[in-house]
């Protein structure tokens, strides 16, 4: 699990985009727009299907993670131990391939819906390919 920031309207108003991937087949498997707080955290793990509760989670350290997840099944890892290398690639996928994710751009969403609507469907996208390079290693 990983946290971006974007923005809307201005630079002023942040908005986190919190994703939890699962490592064996790199599909996103929920992710929430919002504040960077345990709410969003909280957000995140309702969102996640069922048949992922009891499995082992790893994210970074922030302190949200700790608060949230069952102490028992998740770890706080750094990106040295390259337990969150699939996230921060999705990460850095989503930064070049969509301009409202770059730090620096003209392009930017005006409203949240927006925003979440345009993730929402390059999501969709990248589960299906996803999806079909897992069947085709399968094979």
């Amino acid at each position: 699990m990983d946290e971006l920031w974007s923005f809307v309207k201005t630079r002023r108003h942040k908005v986190w985009t919190w994703i939890a991937l699962c490592r064996r087949t790199r599909q996103v498997v929920a992710y929430v727009c919002g504040q960077r707080n345990d709410k969003a955290c909280t957000d995140l793990r309702c969102g996640s299907p069922t048949a992922y509760f009891n499995l082992a989670t790893c994210s970074d350290y922030w302190s949200s993670y700790a608060e949230v997840f069952d102490p028992d099944n998740h770890r706080s890892v750094g990106k040295n131990t390259g337990l969150t290398n699939h996230v921060e690639r999705l990460n850095a996928t989503l930064r070049n391939r969509l301009g409202r994710f770059t730090w620096k751009t003209l392009s930017f969403s005006k409203k949240k819906e927006n925003h979440e609507a345009v993730l929402h469907m390059f999501l969709l996208q990248y589960n299906q390919d996803m999806k079909d390079k897992w069947i085709t290693r399968q094979i």
